[in-house]
């Protein structure tokens, strides 16, 4: 029996190692008989990545500073020479500076502030512009968000905001690119152990939290954000556009007393 994305060829932006949530989409997305393709910023990242997209068969390794213009242009320039169209893209990237996760959201600095919102939000719509031209026949997109740009989450702070302009920016992308038969999902999954969580303070206190309070009573796993992108990469979700799917054992349907939240 093929696979949901058998035929299909995607390109997942971020992945920075085994832990990583777009690691966890990618290797979802082959089981299910997709091409990849896969993006890294400088040497130590290429390293990491590399081995990777080696072991799920993927040769087509790009070099993407998400905040340079020219490097997004020439990736999906290089996609479109390669394989002439692409599918879909995963969009699996976030970054704010540590110290901007500590202490109050009022003391944000300007400069940190731009940082997050360039890498993390504004990264999608340049890269849904460069991939368009390549989903002549339609195709998907689809970011990672979380629950803080929803609520304030403790040691999330200008990251939370960020997520919110993300998930504001699905909604319009997907209203700009849905006669063109592309849709652009999110994905909002429970907290896990990646390296970006590192830079969140308590991350192992929120961890426990997830897991005593949700209604499964589990943290999320990448295996379970792999298995819900498929439905929304695929043919399975070819009627959802602009929607954030959480992924997150339930945690979001939960009224969590202001008390219980785990302080700084």
């Amino acid at each position: 029996m093929a696979g949901v994305l058998e035929g299909r060829r995607g390109l997942i932006m971020g992945v920075a190692n085994d832990r990583s949530i777009g690691w966890g989409i990618a290797q979802a997305a082959h089981r299910e008989g997709a091409e990849l393709a896969f993006t890294y910023v400088g040497e130590s990242l290429e390293r990491r990545v590399r081995p990777l997209a080696a072991s799920l068969g993927s040769e087509l390794l790009l070099p993407c500073d998400v905040q340079s213009d020219a490097d997004i242009e020439s990736a999906f320039g290089e996609i479109g020479t390669r394989w002439g169209g692409l599918d879909f893209l995963v969009h699996s990237v976030a970054f704010a500076n540590r110290d901007e996760l500590k202490g109050l959201y009022l003391d944000t600095t300007r400069d940190g502030f731009r940082l997050a919102l360039d890498v993390s939000v504004f990264s999608l719509v340049a890269a849904a512009r460069a991939a368009a031209p390549l989903m002549r026949e339609g195709g998907s997109i689809l970011t990672l968000t979380y629950l803080g740009g929803e609520r304030t989450i403790p040691h999330y702070n200008v990251m939370g905001v960020a997520k919110a302009a993300l998930d504001a920016s699905v909604r319009y992308l997907a209203a700009d690119l849905g006669p063109r038969g592309i849709r652009v999902n999110a994905i909002s999954a429970g907290p896990i152990r990646t390296l970006a969580a590192a830079g969140i303070g308590d991350f192992r206190t929120i961890l426990d939290w997830y897991a005593q309070n949700s209604p499964l009573r589990h943290n999320t796993t990448q295996d379970e954000v792999g298995d819900a992108a498929l439905m929304l990469l695929g043919g399975w979700g070819r009627g959802i556009t602009g929607e954030v799917l959480h992924v997150d054992s339930g945690y979001n349907t939960t009224a969590v007393p202001p008390a219980a939240v785990p302080e700084e």
